[in-house]
């Protein structure tokens, strides 16, 4: 429902700027929207515990991982968060839960979006070429 407004008012809106006719202009839209991939709902994850609180930071990364079957997901870390993201970063582990670095690789293998707060990462003393790849 929500596209056919937006085409309306794209039409609408084109043709008060274009001398095309109205029809012209929604077969225009209709061929650049794509009708056969439904959108998904989109989650955002925010992480800033990092090695001292292991039950803050491992249960977002559980979320995320979890969610990213059918969601798309972006995962954000700043604050102690970005300590986990280095090259040289050692695992994080708590009871029930998998290890940070099995988390983060699940969600690079699914292609979900890890993000690290550049500001955050300098107060750490790491620069950007320190981050894991």
């Amino acid at each position: 429902m929500k596209n056919i407004a937006l085409m309306a008012l794209l039409a609408f809106l084109l043709s008060a700027c274009t001398q095309q006719p109205k029809e012209t202009i929604v077969e225009e839209i209709e061929k650049q929207i794509v009708m056969d991939k439904p959108a998904t709902d989109g989650v955002f994850i925010h992480i800033s515990a990092g090695y001292d609180d292991p039950h803050r930071a491992l249960m977002p990364l559980k979320m995320a991982t979890l969610m990213a079957e059918d969601k798309d997901v972006l995962v954000y870390m700043d604050i102690e968060a970005v300590k986990l993201l280095v090259k040289d970063a050692r695992d994080l582990s708590h009871a029930n839960f998998e290890s940070a670095h099995t988390y983060i690789k699940a969600l690079l293998e699914k292609n979900v979006g890890v993000y690290v707060c550049p500001t955050c990462l300098e107060a750490a003393g790491y620069q950007p070429e320190d981050l894991m790849e």
